[in-house]
């Protein structure tokens, strides 16, 4: 579930760049918490 929450926030974060820059400091922090939860979950030894 945070997988596939990661890659929707990253294809967020591509559109983001493309297209405006009004949203795109939003999207990188969504995108940075999405790595953080991530590198978190394959610390803990769960796996993504």
């Amino acid at each position: 579930m945070l997988y596939t929450i990661a890659v929707v926030l990253l294809i967020l974060w591509l559109l983001g760049l493309v297209t405006s820059t009004t949203l795109g400091g939003f999207i990188h922090i969504l995108l940075v918490i999405a790595l953080v939860v991530v590198l978190l979950r394959v610390i803990s030894g769960r796996g993504i």
